[in-house]
């Protein structure tokens, strides 16, 4: 157990620049601020007294290690649905960047990055019900006890800002199950704000198109944008500019991996060298992934290319080890998510016989998600994606 403790203790010779720096840099992107396990719930710990807000971990000796299949209902979300008559019930799917470039840093303190963003058939349910015209304020309420619940959590800042551009009244109960992890690199609480953007649209008879709501969304972050597409983006600018590609195979499957410890966004391209960026043409990626996984065939793992994934392995070495380990399991692709913690391997045609993810979970400290990409049915602008959970 100690071992493992060790295992997700940040060095501080790597971080402790970059911890300082987060304190004053909180990542305006996350709802949530502490990580969370992998069935969303529990509660987090900070590993060392230095970093408090760079990267926090649950202490393995609180917590069994977590293997799921993605699309299994809970018993509390099970519970809510006979409850809480609710309106609309909405699957609010996680993110992978099958590659992500970084480009410059621009003269605003933003970076310029070009990336192919992909959603999967894992992540959170969120149910809705509009309440009575007389109510002034919304209900909120999540499986995630830490959760924060004031006007800076993205589900409520993305009903005020539905409400203020809109001119509508209404307010809404919401009831969040959580399920992907925070500081992952996987969009949580970005398709958690686009999710209710569309849900309080289609409750109150669409007064917005599709349009409105992609860039109204662009005031909340900026990966907000990228899932209110079809699911299937090439993405630029800060994230918010999105080029529509063809859908990638729904039947690709993948492996999600996350340890008990996050990186805070700021705190990763506070790490980066620009230096030492990938010199790969985002153009020339995005047309290999769409023309080969387009057709079901695999990419060459040398294309999988994440100009984030040095300075997150700087800051926590075992992200490194994670990764090493997926590759001697028979994976061929193995990368990390955006800014991490989160890593996905892409499982080939017929799994590596070698490889027990309950196993994996158990002996490398993780939580381990078994999924496939998805995306929004085309050419119906009031389809969602479809719910796992339902």
């Amino acid at each position: 157990m100690a071992q493992q403790q060790r295992r997700w203790q940040l060095p501080p010779s790597a971080c402790l620049l970059v911890a300082c720096l987060v304190l004053l840099l909180p990542d305006p992107t996350t709802a949530f601020a502490p990580p969370l396990n992998g069935n969303g719930l529990g509660h987090a710990t900070s590993p060392s007294s230095f970093a408090p807000r760079t990267a926090m971990s649950l202490p393995s000796s609180t917590r069994a290690r977590l293997f799921v299949v993605a699309g299994t209902p809970s018993s509390s979300l099970e519970s809510r649905r006979k409850e809480g008559n609710f309106d609309l019930e909405l699957f609010s799917p996680a993110k992978v960047n099958l590659f992500l470039r970084i480009i410059r840093r621009r003269e605003d303190g933003y970076h310029e990055l070009a990336s192919l963003f992909q959603t999967v058939a894992f992540g959170d349910t969120l149910l809705f019900k509009a309440l009575p015209a007389s109510a002034t304020q919304d209900e909120f309420a999540s499986s995630f006890t830490s959760l924060v619940t004031d006007k800076s959590n993205l589900v409520l800042r993305a009903l005020d800002l539905f409400r203020r551009k809109t001119g509508k009244t209404r307010h809404f109960q919401v009831y969040l199950e959580k399920r992907t992890p925070v500081q992952a690199g996987l969009g949580g609480g970005s398709s958690n704000a686009a999710t209710t953007l569309f849900a309080a649209n289609q409750l109150l008879g669409c007064p917005a198109s599709d349009e409105d709501l992609i860039e109204w969304s662009k005031e909340l972050g900026s990966d907000i944008t990228f899932f209110l597409s079809q699911g299937t983006a090439y993405c630029t600018g800060r994230g918010e500019i999105l080029e529509p590609v063809p859908a990638l195979s729904p039947s690709t499957h993948l492996y999600i991996v996350k340890p008990p410890i996050g990186l805070s966004t700021p705190a990763v391209f506070k790490a980066l060298d620009l230096n030492a960026l990938s010199k790969e043409d985002p153009r020339a990626l995005l047309s290999a992934f769409t023309t080969r996984l387009g057709k079901g065939e695999p990419v060459p793992p040398s294309l999988y290319v994440n100009d984030l994934e040095p300075p997150a392995f700087q800051c926590i070495p075992g992200l490194k080890t994670i990764k090493e380990s997926l590759l001697s399991k028979g994976f061929a692709a193995v990368m990390m998510s955006g800014s991490g913690t989160s890593i996905f391997a892409m499982a080939p045609p017929s799994l590596p016989a070698s490889f027990d993810a309950a196993a994996f979970a158990q002996e490398m400290d993780v939580d381990v998600w078994a999924t496939t990409f998805t995306g929004r049915p085309e050419n119906d602008p009031r389809a969602w994606y479809p719910n796992p959970h339902a």
